[in-house]
């Protein structure tokens, strides 16, 4: 009976290989680097290793003295960021007088599968903090991170809080557990077997399948549930104010280090090991309670991509006694590209 199986499983598994095989050809590569819109506010590139790029956008008129060191998701190009004038999280924060330094990260290649939390925190984001350091002479550098980008810093500032001046997160994932998570509707796709598949096909997690399963989820979310929230602030005008460049972001999806998706699937959406401080990292234990610096955890009140419900508790989880929560009226994106957010967040 077990050679039978064996062998039946063996099928499935070389039909399934060959079936994801032949539908990826199908599919169109990864969005290229060289496609990114011509940025809206100039910058100089700094400094490159492991995956990392690194900006530096000068303050506009007399700096602050503390840099800010803003990280993005890994999961699009960041251009998101910097669209349109008037709608740039970067023109705003330079004209309010920061020195921002911005990480880009570069696509794994697929030699790269290896990459996870370890080299993404511990090796790039922290030789990005010290470059920054070093440039400017700080001792602690600001952090902001915008939803995954969110998390890479959370785990930083928990690991390295002597690094850390302040704290500002976005819209990122804390409590995967809760019931609303949008990525808890993929679930079932995504056991541990199911990655470790995926990632024995393709080194890393290609980027035509995140596009499938977790934008489908998204843009479903948007098209239905928030129609009338997304129309009520208006934020619907201002994804067609953006057009052109908004559309050229969400096509610009990147694939995700195979390591990294199987730590993700197992230790977050699975077991939730950040929310619980069980998370291990480089050797070392993430203690959320470490994060000792002030803080800031800002929320879309209609996320739709990261629910309200599993950002909020950061602020609770942390060791800091100087700590904000700003819920704001605006959806995972709108927080970053609507007009309200730019006359009303951001100042």
């Amino acid at each position: 009976m077990w050679p039978l199986f064996s062998m039946l499983a063996q099928r499935w598994t070389d039909g399934m290989i060959r079936a994801l095989q032949g539908f990826s050809r199908s599919l169109p590569d990864p969005f290229p680097l060289s496609e990114d819109p011509r940025p809206v506010m100039p910058y100089q590139m700094i400094y490159e290793a492991g995956k990392v790029r690194l900006r530096h956008y000068p303050a506009a008129g007399e700096p602050h003295a503390t840099p800010l060191l803003m990280v993005y998701a890994l999961l699009k190009r960041p251009f998101l960021l910097d669209l349109q004038s008037g709608h740039s999280v970067v023109e705003t924060f330079t004209r309010q007088g920061f020195e921002l330094y911005f990480v880009d990260w570069l696509p794994p290649a697929q030699a790269e599968s290896w990459r996870g939390f370890a080299a993404y925190v511990s090796d790039d984001l922290a030789r990005a903090v010290h470059t920054v350091q070093g440039r400017t002479g700080v001792e602690r550098v600001s952090l902001f991170g915008y939803s995954l980008g969110g998390l890479l810093t959370a785990i930083y500032a928990a690991l390295y809080p002597g690094q850390v001046k302040t704290l500002i997160t976005l819209s990122f994932p804390v409590d995967l557990g809760v019931p609303e998570m949008a990525l808890s509707t993929l679930l079932p796709r995504l056991y541990p077997e199911t990655v470790d598949l995926i990632t024995a096909i393709y080194g890393n997690y290609p980027a035509w399948l995140l596009k499938i399963g977790l934008g489908s989820v998204v843009l479903l979310q948007q098209r239905l549930d928030k129609y009338v929230a997304l129309q009520r602030h208006g934020e619907l005008e201002d994804y067609i104010r953006v057009g052109a460049r908004f559309h050229r972001w969400l096509q610009s999806d990147v694939p995700l280090a195979g390591q990294l998706a199987r730590e993700l699937t197992r230790d977050l959406l699975q077991k939730n090991l950040f929310a619980h401080s069980r998370l291990t990292v480089s050797g070392k234990a993430v203690n959320v309670k470490a994060i000792t610096c002030p803080v800031l955890n800002i929320v879309g009140r209609y996320d739709d991509l990261i629910p309200p419900a599993s950002s909020l508790p950061f602020t609770e989880l942390v060791g800091s006694t100087d700590k904000r929560t700003l819920l704001f009226p605006a959806s995972h994106i709108g927080t970053v590209v609507g007009s309200a957010a730019h006359k009303k967040l951001w100042p």
